[in-house]
Parts: structure tokens; sequence; C-alpha cells
């Protein structure tokens, strides 16, 4: 027979628990009591706020950003690397051309594109992300966020970005380059210029991609054109501000075609 304790209904939010399911302590006795058990600190349901303070505090950090440009790069390039000068030349670029400059905040590349950018003026910004290793926030960071979830990271790049800049890396530069790929080729997002810089490092990968990937039936042939392969810096630039200007005059475009099939309506 059912005891009464089988029988009641417990209440937590939207969730309804019955028997064994009821917990011996409510939430705030768990979030008042130092003394007892922290294991709900870790489960899912606590993880999920913790995502979601890191949507919200990225999201009011970097919401009046303005134009901003990410550049992605290996976390092991020496400084005293030509890599590493080309990251400074281009983070100095960017500023110049109106935009601010978005690292992941560490060292090698990110630290040159911050260092460009501080050097010209501009706006620096470093999206950092908590590793098992010691990987501290670069000294060229004015605006500086760090992340214990990739995916929250991720979309802040994609969300406050207007193009990425991807320069010789490891995975995790791979990571980012593909998944921006991805959410163009897909249109998840509006499609904004992915340069990457480097013929000799990227070149290969990009012969692969047309000669093995694209005749297999993988990719469509106008994939290929999702991205931009150079070594200049101008022409990173260049690539950058005409796509910004095709953009804008569809967006124009589009605007006049509306305007003009609303008077016509009226």
């Amino acid at each position: 027979m059912d005891s009464e304790d089988d029988q009641r209904t417990y209440r937590q939010g939207p969730a309804m628990l019955r028997g064994k399911a009821i917990p011996h302590s409510t939430t705030d006795q768990r979030l008042l009591d130092s003394r007892g058990p922290v294991d709900w600190l870790h489960a899912d349901p606590w993880r999920v706020l913790r995502i979601q303070a890191e949507f919200v505090e990225g999201f009011g950090l970097l919401a009046e950003l303005g134009k901003a440009v990410s550049v992605f790069g290996s976390a092991r390039t020496d400084p005293d690397s030509e890599e590493y000068r080309l990251g400074v030349e281009i983070g100095t670029r960017l500023v110049e051309a109106g935009y601010a400059v978005i690292t992941g905040g560490g060292p090698g590349i990110m630290e040159a594109g911050n260092l460009g950018a501080v050097k010209a003026g501009g706006v620096s910004v470093g999206l950092g992300i908590e590793l098992p290793f010691e990987q501290r926030m670069n000294d060229h960071v004015d605006i500086g966020l760090e992340f214990r979830y990739f995916f929250v990271r991720k979309t802040m790049f994609v969300k406050y970005s207007q193009a990425f800049v991807v320069l010789p890396g490891g995975f995790g530069t791979m990571d980012e380059l593909f998944e921006a790929i991805t959410l163009v080729q897909t249109g998840k997002i509006t499609r904004f210029p992915i340069v990457l810089v480097g013929t000799a490092f990227w070149g290969g990968l990009l012969e692969w991609i047309k000669n093995v990937m694209l005749p297999a039936g993988k990719i469509h042939p106008s994939d290929l054109e999702l991205v931009h392969l150079t070594d200049d810096p101008a022409e990173v630039v260049r690539v950058i501000q005409e796509a910004h200007a095709e953009a804008q005059r569809r967006l124009e475009e589009e605007a006049a075609v509306r305007a003009a099939a609303d008077e016509a309506g009226s």
C-alpha cells in the first residue's frame, strides 16, 4: 500500500516531483546552509544558470562595441616571428579602417591582434576561455571577459564580429574557422567575410577542399567563394570593406524596393 509520502506532490518551479524524487531539503536551505552539501552546484540545472549568466555578461559588455572584426590564430606563435608581426599590422589596419579588434585574449596571434589595435588607438577586446592549463589575458586587452563554456564564447565572436580574419593556427583556430564557414554556408547567419592569411599555411587545405571534397559532391562549387586567401594585410582590410559596402548597397536597394511597393499600394 502506498504511503502518504508516496502520494505527496512537490512543485519545484515548472517541475513536478512525487515520491522518492522529492528532495529532502529546499533550494533555499541548500543555498543558505553553508555547512550543507555542495554537489548541487555542479548539477545541470545550476549549469544552465551559469550559462545564462555568461550570455548576459557577454551581451552586456559588448552591446555598444560597434563594428568589429575577430582575429584568430595560434596561441603558440612566437612574438619574434613574421606571423606575429603580420598579426600586429592587421590589428592596426583594422582599427585605422574603423573596426574594433576581437581576439581570444591569449598569447601569440591573439596578443598580436590586440597589440596592433592598441597601437592604433582603437578598441581591443579579448574573449578568454577557462582551460585546464593557465593562459592569462594578454596585456593589450582593453575589454576582457573570461568564459567557462566554449559555445558561449563562440556565440560572442559571431554575434559581435562583422568579419573573421584567420592566421595560421591549430585545432582551436580550425574550429572557429569551420564553424564560421558552416554558419554562413547554411544561412544561419548573414554572410560576412572570412579571410585566411597565409597562402603557404592554408593553401594545401583549400586545395584539398577543392580537389577532394568538391569532386566528391560534399560541397557546392559556390562554397569555395566563402573564404578569401591572401598574404597581404592591406588586402585583408580591402576584402572586408568591399564586402561590407556591397552588403550595405543591397540593403539600400531592398529598402528602396519596399518603399516603392508601399507607395504603390497606398
